[in-house]
């Protein structure tokens, strides 16, 4: 059923639906450019559907629909769209940069961020020990043991204080590292490219009717609502792998019943002249 406001604006050629009035039906509102988001989703999904088995049924049936509705909002073009075309084509030659899908960052920690902390064996710190108790008596030796292995013993460890003292260089180094990093990280980034694009030209109200007669669905942007639930349902259809058997096959016979022409007469044939 077409709303009235749709019909009314197609007597007269050439007026535009008013993006964001009402459409008739509750909660759904005029399009704004029904053409390049139909596009658009179509091109996405059929790209989608590429990651299925070229056998699923699934695919080809909806593939099939996906390029039919396609076609059909191709072949349907805006007044001054070629002109727009050209113009949106020079734009895009001009900066092949700004059209390209832009992937997720990842940060890599560079060469010179990369530290390794000394490793103290406590070879060295016997070695320091022992060298040091050379020259000394058996007595001497003994009670030198014992003073550096109490628990309560308040003699400083030089090698603990060395070893803190190089922690805190690298630390130095570590914090020189990042700042270098991240000046060069500013320094690296291209100035934002500042682009007018131009949007292309809507369709008139005798164009949306033409396209919504030929799909047959309703309303065009009852079209992009489908448009838009195909293309989520297909992650679904994908993590179901619904192109394989079924574990539990249904035991023969099961859909018989449901057949065509089982329980009502056939078609009646037309009356011979």
């Amino acid at each position: 059923m077409r709303a009235t406001q749709r019909l009314l604006a197609a007597v007269k050629p050439g007026r535009f639906l008013e993006p964001g009035n009402p459409t008739g039906l509750t909660g759904l509102f005029n399009h704004s450019a029904p053409r390049s988001t139909l596009i658009y989703l179509y091109g996405a999904t059929l790209k989608k559907l590429e990651s299925l088995p070229e056998h699923s049924v699934y695919r080809q049936s909806t593939e099939a629909l996906t390029k039919h509705r396609m076609s059909i909002i191709e072949s349907i073009k805006p007044d001054g769209f070629d002109a727009w075309y050209t113009r949106a084509k020079e734009t895009m030659e001009k900066n092949p940069d700004a059209f390209q899908p832009v992937g997720q960052g990842v940060y890599e920690m560079t060469p010179d961020m990369r530290f390794e902390q000394p490793d103290v064996e406590e070879e060295d710190v016997e070695d320091g020990l022992v060298s040091s108790l050379e020259g000394r008596s058996e007595a001497e030796k003994i009670n030198s043991l014992s003073a550096s292995n109490a628990p309560n013993s308040k003699k400083p460890d030089m090698r603990l204080e060395q070893l803190g003292e190089e922690v805190e260089e690298y630390n130095e180094e570590i914090v020189a590292s990042l700042e270098r990093a991240r000046s060069e990280e500013e320094s690296a980034k291209e100035p934002e490219i500042s682009i007018e694009w131009e949007t292309e030209p809507p369709l008139n109200a005798e164009q949306i009717n033409d396209a919504e007669t030929q799909i047959g669905a309703g309303l065009i942007e009852e079209v992009i609502l489908v448009a838009e639930s195909e293309l989520k349902l297909i992650d679904t259809m994908l993590e179901s792998k619904v192109w394989e058997e079924l574990e539990e096959k249904p035991p023969q016979g099961q859909w018989d019943y449901f057949a065509r022409d089982q329980h009502t007469p056939g078609t009646q044939e037309p009356p011979s002249k």
